[in-house]
């Protein structure tokens, strides 16, 4: 059974994904709320709560074929401040990198690397901190590529992340996990740019990882909406009232063709800052409905929590989205424990990685290098 560590945890998202099939080693992650529900649902055996800077590569157990590292994008994200990787938040990524070289150096380095954020890192400092992120992976000899996956290629959610995965130097890829040239959906067009921005000797290094088309989604973002969820409550008809008093002509115009759709529709809305025609700053609500719900994202810092408007023919419901439908957009299980207080559910998911991601991850590519190569790190462990 293949073994992993898992850093800046959350609540065991990546853990859910990789499945029984593998092993948790050791988990790790400084909020102690997330630490929480990272025990209720996954037991207190592997998760050490704390600063990653204080961890040491002796607590490290054993050999793990694989380390995921989901490392803080606050200071990455378009939204943020900018700061990158010499940001407070997103600079945790180098004391996690201490740890990676300290297993080298104690010849435990994993086999496979997996380093998740958002898209914003390609872009971050113009381009400096991918580059940097790229070259940290060069100098412990990994191999590396990445993907742009969006989550709504398996949950009715648009949320699309960076991946970096590094293969140790000595381990052979099988040929069939490797393209010539970069592809659609997973090589976008601003990985393309990022990878051109790259010095020479980081593109040697470079792997365009062949993926094979996701199977078609079959849910819908009205199939995971909860008629009396427990978290949040229905507004009132003025509290409706109001919300679409908020949107512009055009998005009222997607309410009206909903009321025709024939079906019942549910739009995700967020309340944004926009000028109106006069050049002043006004609050709108602006709602989707392509049956996909928006971006989870977390409270802080200011961004506003997701809506749902459901529309079902004349009758127009709206309320806060629900912890369980944020957890469900995540792909976790209703069987998972979520935070009872809702801003700790909403924070927890939104700062999460989607579940199905990562089962496909593993399935195309963590699992197949890993089971292509004997490893005698794991059988001595």
């Amino acid at each position: 059974m293949p073994s992993f560590y898992e850093f800046f945890a959350g609540g065991g998202m990546a853990r859910a994904g990789l499945g029984a099939d593998w092993q948790c080693l050791f988990a790790n992650d400084f909020d102690h709320k997330k630490g929480r529900v990272y025990k209720d649902n996954w037991g207190d055996k592997e998760l050490v709560t704390g600063d990653v800077r204080k961890v040491k590569v002796a607590e490290l157990p054993d050999y793990a074929d694989l380390v995921w590292g989901s490392f803080p994008c606050q200071d990455l994200s378009l939204a943020g401040g900018g700061a990158g990787l010499k940001g407070d938040r997103s600079g945790t990524f180098w004391p996690f990198w201490s740890l990676m070289k300290g297993l080298k150096e104690d010849d435990r380095a994993p086999s496979v690397i997996v380093l998740e954020n958002v898209n914003g890192t390609l872009t971050s400092h113009g381009g400096k901190d991918f580059i940097a992120i790229c070259n940290a992976l060069y100098q412990a000899d990994y191999r590396f590529g990445a993907l742009i996956v969006d989550a709504a290629h398996f949950v009715p959610h648009s949320r699309p992340r960076l991946f970096v995965i590094g293969i140790r130097g000595d381990m052979e890829i099988p040929a069939s996990l490797v393209a010539d040239a970069p592809s659609l959906p997973f090589h976008t067009r601003a990985l393309r740019n990022a990878h051109d921005r790259l010095p020479p000797r980081l593109k040697r290094g470079w792997i365009w990882w062949s993926l094979p088309a996701p199977a078609r989604r079959n849910t819908t973002f009205a199939d995971l909406i909860e008629e009396a969820p427990t978290s949040v409550a229905w507004h009132t008809q003025a509290e409706t009232r109001a919300l679409l008093a908020m949107m512009s002509d055009v998005n009222r115009a997607k309410v009206i063709a909903a009321k025709k759709a024939g079906r019942r529709m549910v739009g995700g809305i967020y309340k944004r800052t926009r000028l109106d025609e006069n050049g002043r700053k006004v609050q709108r609500a602006e709602v989707r409905f392509d049956d996909i719900a928006g971006c989870l994202r977390t409270p802080a810092g200011g961004s506003s929590r997701q809506l749902i408007l459901v529309v079902d023919g004349d009758k127009v419901r709206s309320r806060l989205i629900s912890s369980r439908e944020t957890a469900r957009l995540m792909g976790l299980p209703d069987e998972y424990k979520l935070p009872e207080n809702y801003n700790e559910a909403y924070h927890l998911t939104g700062d999460g990685v989607a579940v199905p991601v990562v089962r496909f991850l593993a399935e195309h590519i963590l699992g197949p290098v890993i089971d292509h190569n004997d490893n005698p790190l794991r059988a001595a462990a």
